[in-house]
């Protein structure tokens, strides 16, 4: 029913009022009129002449011209019914976001607690990173956003769109594997991300770079392909991703340093213009893409366009057919004489 009546409206409203008269003209259909001829002292005589009517004729015809009326007073509200299409254009920020998908990011030390807080769950930095990514691009409605996935080299999961649950969709197909996850090619994902900005006339270019490893495949040095960025006049935010010490042997005691290089991801960040953040657990992953999302603001633009289509031809259909209706349930329905 609230489908319905989101589809469904008036042109013209106040033309239902019109209907407030139909009932009265209805009783008053049989209310007799002036009295007029001649007064007789009996009707004796005149009893006996001809014949009296058994059955009512053009009995269906009141209710056939009441049902016309009707017809014709919603006619003239104009009926619609309505599509309602929300279009909205590009903000002209166009971002690529580049994501790790290497076999490090398997590893799992973030921790979220659950609904009630009683213990702490596990998550690979995969699954940490693809939740925060897809609630950032949730965020982005007026912007195109791209999607790059690298391991030894760079592989384009999703071309600049605005069909931000299809991109989301293409993110959530993403694993680990998928591609030579052996090598963390960052200079190359960075080269991969800029050159599908770089055709694009947008008024800013951002390239999100998350990664937990440091640069060891491709051809491409990270800063080499940072300064092409600078020139290019793209920004890139690097997002270094993991927990800065881990447990690889999965005892508490014995602890390794982190593997990414925060010297090489900072200067990548300042070569093009952008910013350089670490995220070591899943609060300050969340509010790394917050932040990040407040930087850089997008001007949303939104035109709702109606869609009509009139429904009154149908209703003076109606009414037309039931005009002749009643004209011939009183033209071809006799009176009985007895």
């Amino acid at each position: 029913m609230n489908a319905f009546l989101e589809h469904f409206g008036f042109e013209d409203p106040w033309w239902l009022l019109s209907l407030l008269f139909v009932p009265p003209l209805y009783f008053l259909r049989n209310v007799p009129g002036a009295d007029s001829g001649f007064s007789f002292s009996s009707l004796g005589i005149l009893s006996s002449i001809g014949k009296s009517v058994r059955s009512r004729h053009g009995a269906f015809t009141p209710a056939l011209l009441t049902f016309t009326v009707v017809c014709c007073c919603i006619a003239m509200a104009r009926p619609q019914w309505q599509n309602i299409r929300v279009d909205r254009s590009a903000s002209g920020i166009d971002i690529i976001i580049a994501l790790d998908v290497s076999e490090s990011m398997k590893t799992e030390d973030y921790y979220e607690k659950n609904s009630t807080g009683t213990f702490r769950q596990r998550k690979q930095r995969i699954q940490a990173a693809k939740e925060v990514i897809r609630q950032f691009i949730q965020r982005r409605e007026q912007d195109r956003i791209g999607l790059i996935a690298f391991g030894a080299k760079p592989y384009s999961v999703c071309p600049l769109t605005l069909d931000h649950e299809w991109l989301s969709e293409r993110l959530e197909e993403l694993r680990i594997g998928d591609l030579d996850s052996n090598g963390t090619a960052i200079g190359s994902a960075v080269a991969a991300s800029t050159t599908r900005l770089d055709s694009r006339k947008s008024k800013s270019k951002i390239v999100l770079l998350v990664t937990d490893g440091e640069s060891n495949s491709g051809p491409l040095t990270p800063i080499q392909a940072a300064d092409a960025a600078a020139s290019l006049k793209t920004r890139i935010y690097t997002v270094a991703i993991g927990a800065e010490n881990r447990d690889r042997s999965g005892n508490d005691p014995i602890q390794i340093r982190e593997e990414y290089d925060t010297k090489t991801l900072k200067e990548i960040a300042t070569t093009s213009g952008g910013q350089f953040f670490q995220a070591s657990d899943m609060s300050l992953l969340r509010r790394t893409f917050s932040d990040i999302d407040s930087l850089e603001k997008s001007e949303a633009k939104k035109a709702s366009i109606i869609e009509s289509k009139e429904l009154y031809p149908w209703l003076l259909g109606a009414s037309v057919t039931l005009a002749l209706l009643s004209v011939g349930s009183l033209a071809l329905t006799r009176p009985t004489l007895s």
